[in-house]
């Protein structure tokens, strides 16, 4: 790999070193950068060409070097004589102008080491690319070795050398005297010229007479570069000391033969000994075989050996070449109306470009893109002329590489994207609007592309934007997504909404539902429907355009339309729509049927999720309920509404310390609930520090003689209830021994029962319910005392249980943590845990199924607002009747079914 490295090093080195020490010093230099060396030419393929650029222009030309190294050979005078040929040769070259002749950018500079001279980019000589690879670099070039000519190239360069020579003969009235491939030079756009004219001939007659050409005598003592080719010679040269313009159609004719023959004239000529040379070739001449001439194509075959004839007034003259069938070539003609387009007038030109497009699919790549492609963006500067030229340009694009049409025709279409005059332009342009967005680099489509579509849809012409409108969904999947969100879709909407123009405000609807898909869904429930609200016209089709972009997005897998949108705004506005009088019987249809699937998708998901959320409910209450104890002797649990903490159970009778009861919570805690369960656990432990309530013994009151009864006694009182007072009198205290319950405040630590002064009716003034207090939960609430507005007599209820501690452990719940609202089904009493066994409760006596009509509450002073009809556990008293099998589940009303069923069938 290194030795690799090193011999490339190497030959970059000397290459340069070659240039460098040709070309230093020469005046040349001053104006022109030399670069690498590309080809050879001239006679005996002396001069190295080499490419450049015009240091003040950055035009690209081409710089002929002869190296005079070359010639160190020959003596003083010999060279002196080469020097002088050559010199002689570019200038009388510099002094013609004409298409055919090569031309020349800057003059002949002489230096000591060297000659230089500039002219138009080349390619190569005829003679490199026929296999004569002399004078060349190593290796050699590969564009020129793989180089092969196609028929039209050929054809239309000899057409071109005719042409040359018929000006040389009949304009100037010079005989070349050396016209060899090494003389024809193919440019860079591969246009056949002539150079070479170290041996040209001049008339020596006036220009209206005859002309006459002195020639001079063959010395073959001279060096050859001091003589001109023999094997392309016309024999009358040699042998007879004359010349004129025939014996340059001889040479046309040898070089005809040698383009058809892999670059090999028609005899082969012995330099040593020239004469004999000629005399055999003479007769040779004239009895030329058929054999010969095989090659060459049989339209031109004729031509070729009247042109090899030995007799020079037989040889066809160069108008005459020009003329003939063979070079009435569709490509050549083609190429050679291109060449002459400067002459046109643009009535002439823009015929010739309407037919061009039949042409061009015949014409090989190269011959397009090096010789048409140049001569039709040289008409960009024409702007009547680019509607003509420009389906030409993007008909060549499309052969074209990637690569090829941004180097060759981008840059020249650039400043084409911004002409808006004439209009046909911009609709030539639209129409190949996939070619630009695939083959313009992302830069230039943002700079150039995209603002000539914008400009389109904000032409004046009606016709341009609906062209646009049309155009827009074929490319949209090329248009980078900022630039459809933030420039396209809003001139859309804009064209749409102003203009006065159906087709155009269809169009718009139109192109908006076929882009849909490259749009994302907020943007469209953001943007495209809430515009379709302002479209102002009603007439059927605007209707239809709009109902199907609402059908695109709601049908659309990656778009949709929300359930929420569905009922605020899509639904409404196409109801509205839908009943539009403009509209026939298959349009509402249309309407109908978007509508029902609208509603049925909106009616699923909504149920799907009430489902959802009703099962999630469920779950939630049945783990609840699940995880809620009912009261028993030793213990009483209540679940708090998180059914995160347990109350805190406490022993009524064996005087127990209480303990804190904390589950495994079932499910994970919000921060709110376990924010509530340390506040919950810092208030039990600190009612844990404190001593433990001794339950004080109370005399019990004398039994009665009788037993009362309560209901009739709370019946009979019913007329009197208005007057009662809550703190009327002392009344006698229920029996002592509850236990504390643990939500009480362990600020003010509550003593025993019986030291509450002045209680009435069962309750204390200072144990009055604050204002927004929760009202306590439970079945055993205020130990099956009835908080309606009677006040029964509680001496009775003491009477009745003589001897016997009234047991409140229900009122643990009264000043427990606030619980949820349970259902009165779960409200059943539970019997008095003191009570003897199988003594019936009196309170379920007193408040049997046999009252049926509910007392009207009175507002009880210092109770809260929250004791109402349904927080009184008792407002409904024929509930606590009720025996459930399971008081834990929940029940439903069946009265609510039904009203439910009435209302929603």
């Amino acid at each position: 790999m290194e030795s690799m490295l090193n011999k490339l090093k190497s030959t970059v080195t000397k290459v340069t070193a070659d240039v460098t020490s040709a070309v230093m010093g020469n005046p040349v230099t001053r104006e022109f950068e030399v670069g690498r060396h590309i080809a050879s030419g001239g006679p005996g393929l002396s001069w190295r060409i080499y490419n450049g650029t015009k240091k003040s222009t950055k035009q690209e030309v081409a710089v002929f070097v002869f190296d005079k190294k070359i010639i160190d050979k020959y003596q003083k005078f010999d060279k002196d004589q080469i020097i002088d040929s050559l010199k002689r040769g570019v200038q009388q070259l510099t002094r013609l102008r004409h298409p055919r002749l090569l031309t020349v950018q800057h003059p002949l500079e002489e230096s000591r080491d060297c000659l230089a001279f500039c002219t138009e980019p080349v390619f190569a000589s005829l003679s490199n690319v026929l296999g004569n690879w002399e004078n060349l670099p190593s290796p050699v070039p590969t564009d020129i070795k793989d180089h092969k000519l196609y028929d039209v190239e050929t054809k239309y360069g000899l057409l071109q050398v005719s042409e040359g020579l018929s000006f040389l003969h009949s304009g100037v009235k010079m005989v070349h005297g050396n016209l060899t491939p090494e003389n024809i030079i193919l440019n860079k756009s591969g246009a056949w010229k002539i150079m070479g004219f170290d041996f040209s001939i001049s008339s020596t007659n006036p220009s209206e007479q005859e002309p006459k050409y002195a020639c001079k005598e063959w010395d073959p003592n001279l060096p050859p570069l001091c003589l001109p080719n023999p094997e392309y010679l016309a024999p009358e040269y040699i042998l007879s000391v004359s010349c004129d313009s025939a014996s340059d159609m001889y040479s046309l004719g040898v070089i005809i033969h040698a383009v058809f023959n892999e670059g090999k004239p028609i005899l082969q000529v012995n330099k040593h000994d020239i004469f004999k040379s000629f005399s055999r070739q003479l007769d040779q001449l004239s009895r030329l075989s058929p054999s010969a001439l095989t090659q060459i194509p049989e339209g031109v075959r004729d031509h070729v050996k009247m042109l090899l004839s030995v007799t020079s007034t037989v040889r066809p003259d160069a108008d005459q070449m020009t003329k003939i069938p063979f070079f009435d070539d569709v490509g050549a003609m083609t190429l050679q109306y291109i060449d002459s387009l400067f002459q046109r007038d643009n009535l002439q030109k823009s015929q010739f470009y309407k037919g061009l497009p039949k042409v061009l699919p015949k014409l090989p790549k190269r011959v397009v893109v090096f010789r048409i492609l140049p001569a039709l963006t040289s008409e960009f500067v024409n702007p009547d002329m680019v509607p003509f030229v420009l389906p030409n340009v993007l008909l060549i694009a499309e052969e074209c590489t990637k690569e090829e049409y941004q180097r060759l025709i981008l840059p020249d279409l650039t400043p084409v994207f911004k002409q808006q005059e004439p209009v046909q332009i911009l609709l030539i342009f639209l129409q190949k609007m996939d070619l630009l967005l695939t083959k313009t680099p992302p830069e230039d489509i943002k700079n150039c592309v995209l603002p000539m579509v914008y400009r389109a849809l904000e032409a004046p012409s009606i016709q341009i934007q609906e062209l646009c409108l049309n155009i827009i969904p074929t490319f949209a999947n090329l248009i980078d997504y900022p630039s459809m969100k933030n420039a396209l879709i809003p001139r859309i909407k804009t064209a749409c909404l102003q203009t006065s123009s159906l087709a155009v405000r269809v169009n718009s609807l139109v192109c908006l539902g076929k882009i849909l898909e490259y749009l994302d869904k907020w943007f469209v429930i953001d943007e495209i429907l809430p515009f379709l609200q302002q479209i102002p016209s009603r007439e059927p089709a605007v209707l239809m355009g709009i109902l199907g972009i609402y059908k695109c997005t709601f049908t659309h897998k990656k778009l949709g339309i929300p359930k929420e949108h569905l009922a605020g705004k899509s639904l409404p506005h196409l109801v509205s729509l839908s009943i539009d009088n403009n509209l026939n019987l298959t349009q509402f249809n249309s309407f109908m049927a978007v509508i029902r699937d609208m509603l049925n998708r909106m009616e699923a998901e909504h149920k799907t999720k009430l489902e959802q959320l009703h099962i999630m409910q469920e779950q939630q209450r049945s783990l609840n309920i699940s995880n809620q104890l009912n009261p028993s002797e030793e213990t009483k649990s209540t679940p708090s509404p998180g059914n995160e903490v347990r109350s805190l159970p406490m022993a009524t009778s064996r005087g127990s310390r209480s303990c804190l009861h904390l589950p495994t919570p079932k499910m994970s805690l919000t921060l709110e609930e376990k924010q509530r369960l340390a506040r919950e656990q810092e208030q039990a432990a600190k009612l844990r520090s404190q001593q433990p309530l001794a339950p004080q013994t109370v005399r019990p009151a004398p039994a009665p003689t009788q037993t009362k009864d309560l209901t009739s006694s709370l019946l009979n009182n019913v007329a009197s209830l208005g007057s009662l007072s809550l703190g009327s009198g002392p009344k006698p205290v229920p029996a002592q021994g509850a236990m504390v319950p643990a939500g009480f405040p362990s600020a003010s630590p509550m003593g025993s029962v019986g030291s509450m002064p002045g209680m009435s009716n069962g309750y204390s003034p200072g144990m009055g319910f604050p204002m927004g207090a929760t009202r306590p939960a439970g079945p055993g609430l205020y130990g099956g005392m009835a908080t309606t507005t009677s006040t029964p007599s509680f001496t009775s209820l003491a009477q009745s249980q003589p001897n016997k501690a009234p047991d409140l452990s229900a009122l643990d719940s009264l000043f427990g943590p606030q619980k949820p609202k349970v259902s009165l089904n779960q409200m059943v009493p539970m019997p008095a845990p003191m009570a003897a066994p199988g003594a019936p409760s009196p309170w379920v006596n007193q408040f049997g199924a046999q009252q049926t009509q509910p007392v009207a509450p009175l507002a009880m002073g210092g109770a809260p607002a929250a004791f109402g009809m349904q927080a009184n556990p008792f407002f409904s008293p024929q509930n606590f009747s009720q025996t459930t099998a399971n008081p834990g589940k929940l029940q439903q009303s069946a009265s609510v079914n039904n009203d439910l069923k009435d209302l929603f069938g």
